[in-house]
């Protein structure tokens, strides 16, 4: 009943769900962007070592090497897992108000517009939590 019922709001109110050409193009931009983006050095194991050539499966799941200065030690986040039981509202809010340790540089995420955070996002989300 409640399902027959959202359905036709939805229907009324003209709002339907992005077509599969959509989730694939934010798919893609957010595959971009964390590649450009940096993430992988730090939060995929052994990227840097092997010039990249880690299969997108091991992806975003955090490393145990840690980066240590005087802030003392931080290591590198599951990402997949952060997201796993984040909306999209709760993804934007945290990259638009995180400040963390070197050597993160979360001033990044301030920068990006608001599509690259949600395609980052689908991107991390379509991966699947692991790890």
């Amino acid at each position: 009943m409640c399902l027959r019922l959202l359905v036709a709001i939805l229907l009324l109110t003209g709002v339907s769900a992005p077509s599969a050409e959509e989730r694939d193009d934010a798919l893609a931009q957010g595959r971009y962007m964390v590649t450009i983006g940096g993430c992988n050095d730090c939060h995929t194991a052994g990227f840097l070592l092997r010039e990249g050539q880690v299969p997108e499966s091991q992806w975003l799941l955090g490393d145990r090497l840690g980066w240590h200065g005087p802030w003392g030690t931080t290591y590198a986040t599951n990402l997949r897992l952060l997201v796993a039981d984040m909306t999209e509202a709760q993804w934007m809010a945290m990259a638009r108000n995180l400040k963390a340790r070197p050597p993160m540089p979360w001033w990044k995420l301030h920068l990006m517009k608001e599509p690259d955070l949600k395609a980052i996002y689908a991107f991390l989300r379509h991966l699947g939590p692991s790890g």
